[in-house]
């Protein structure tokens, strides 16, 4: 599917997650057919490369994106914060909470895409049931985090690994098979971790915006079960 690019809407914000509040970008083309949260991982930032060029995808695919920080810049300084996934996971509640509020956000639906240990979150924060989240996206993540949580999520699931990214693929087939939600593994073929090699990145994010637009938009299949 070819998406074209389009006008988008972009404000900086806080998101007041933390003490002081985490830094963020709140960005939406016209008519957005939804909204998708990042949760990153292992000291990560919404600075990340890979998930701004996610976001684009999204972006050109009609959907809202926030990118914002989990962590503090102290915080992400001290590795064991990055798998502190119940203080990811409470984070991503308050801005779940906080960019409903938002007058461009009422009304949409919500996705979430977690990369690395922020993909734990994401589906511990989906497991949630008084949250409204209706997809949720796994990139390169560690799924199995979310332990006894996965069970527990409603929302359709897809989880994306690199074929030559053998250790979280095991993880991720270990967490695919506690899902009991609609849900769908994609291998991509060539690619290793972080998707550095060429057209892969690409071709998740593809995934990503497909599997985001089935389950948000207005037109489409919300809870339908994947094959």
């Amino acid at each position: 599917m070819t998406y074209v690019s389009r006008p988008v809407t972009e404000r900086e914000v806080i998101v007041p997650a933390a003490r002081r509040g985490l830094p963020g970008t709140l960005a939406f083309p016209a008519q957005p057919s939804g909204i998708v949260l990042f949760a990153h991982g292992s000291g990560s930032s919404r600075m990340n490369p890979r998930s701004q060029a996610v976001a684009r995808q999204l972006r050109a695919a009609g959907l809202g994106t926030l990118l914002f920080d989990l962590l503090t810049e102290k915080e992400a300084a001290v590795r064991t914060r990055a798998f502190d996934i119940a203080l990811l996971a409470r984070r991503l509640r308050t801005a779940t909470e906080w960019v409903t509020m938002q007058p461009e956000v009422r009304g949409q639906l919500l996705g979430y895409f977690g990369a690395s240990t922020g993909a734990a979150a994401a589906l511990k924060a989906a497991a949630d049931t008084g949250f409204p989240v209706h997809a949720v996206v796994s990139r390169g993540g560690r799924p199995d985090l979310a332990g006894d949580d996965l069970p527990q999520v409603a929302a359709p699931t897809l989880l994306i690994v690199g074929s030559h990214d053998e250790t979280v693929l095991a993880h991720n087939r270990l967490a695919f098979a506690r899902l009991r939600c609609p849900k769908r593994l994609v291998v991509v073929p060539g690619a290793t971790h972080l998707f550095e090699e060429p057209g892969t990145l690409e071709e998740m994010g593809r995934w990503a915006a497909e599997w985001f637009e089935r389950h948000l938009s207005p037109g489409g299949r919300g809870m339908q079960r994947e094959a």
